[in-house]
């Protein structure tokens, strides 16, 4: 390896380690979806920022100790891996399975198979089948109660903690999420990242990105655009997600929603025909 390689890259220190296996094994967890393409897992621990050692599946095969990886003695299967961009690494299913249980929680293991969705490696549906195969297996329990919680269409993990709130701890209905809300003119009002379509209830997490002032003015806007046409309209803002105001606001902003039947309010879910040229996978609903 060149002196002027760059180990605090994330797909180098992953490189670096699956040069490190033998006839057997490959990389999996959170270093496997990475390097899969999904950017959400980014190889740092999300309480303190430290750098996370890259999991390598090798079963009972021996490696010199070495704090840059962590062996999964988990035995891998020869359909659990393939060859991809040159490493040897484990499917999506069995490298989210593995992250999952290094998360240890059914709310963050939800979320990583949302990001997983998200960047294209497959659906929870995929998932389940997965889950259906290994049969019983150390974690399967844990990682099937996170896949009850997934969705599969948020765009950013945020969204997903922030709709976890919504329905776990403030108790409220499934929302949708991420569909564009239309006026009777067929004008796109905005796409929510989370709509309770019975009440008539929008609401947006506003994270850094939102900071900025052209943002900020195009966030306003969008927001009076919801109100005008009657829906109530929240916010969640960055390190207030799961406090007890937060919670409360929720359940009062439903509280005093309109609760109209379709045809009188003044939104649609009905995807108009310019929408649905320009995005042909769109159904009306």
């Amino acid at each position: 390896m060149p002196a002027s390689a760059d180990s605090s890259v994330v797909e180098q220190r992953i490189v670096e380690q699956e040069a490190r296996l033998g006839r057997y094994g490959a990389i999996s967890g959170w270093a496997a979806l990475r390097w899969r393409g999904a950017s959400y897992f980014d190889g740092q621990s999300r309480s303190d920022g430290r750098l996370l050692p890259v999991p390598l599946a090798v079963g009972k095969e021996c490696l010199r100790a070495d704090p840059g990886f962590v062996r999964l003695r988990r035995q891998l299967p020869l359909w659990e891996w393939s060859v991809h961009r040159g490493l040897r690494c484990a499917v999506w299913e069995r490298a989210l399975f593995d992250e999952i249980i290094r998360l240890r929680g059914a709310r963050a293991g939800a979320v990583a198979i949302d990001m997983a969705v998200a960047a294209g490696l497959g659906t929870v549906g995929e998932f389940w089948l997965y889950l259906a195969h290994v049969g019983p297996r150390n974690g399967v329990v844990l990682a099937r109660e996170a896949a009850g919680l997934a969705c599969g269409t948020h765009w950013s993990p945020q969204e997903a903690w922030m709709c976890q709130c919504w329905c776990l701890d403030a108790g409220l209905p499934t929302p949708l999420y991420n569909v564009p809300v239309f006026d009777r003119h067929g004008n796109l009002l905005g796409i929510p990242d989370l709509l309770d379509a019975d009440a008539g209830v929008v609401g947006e997490y506003q994270g850094a990105v939102h900071r900025d002032a052209a943002q900020h003015r195009r966030d306003v806007e969008r927001a009076e655009r919801f109100r005008a046409h009657g829906l109530e309209y929240f916010e969640v803002v960055a390190g207030r997600m799961y406090d007890a105001a937060t919670v409360t606001r929720m359940r009062e902003v439903r509280a005093r929603a309109k609760f109209l039947p379709s045809a009188e309010r003044d939104w649609t879910l009905e995807v108009p025909a310019w929408w649905q040229e320009r995005h042909p996978d769109a159904r009306a609903s």
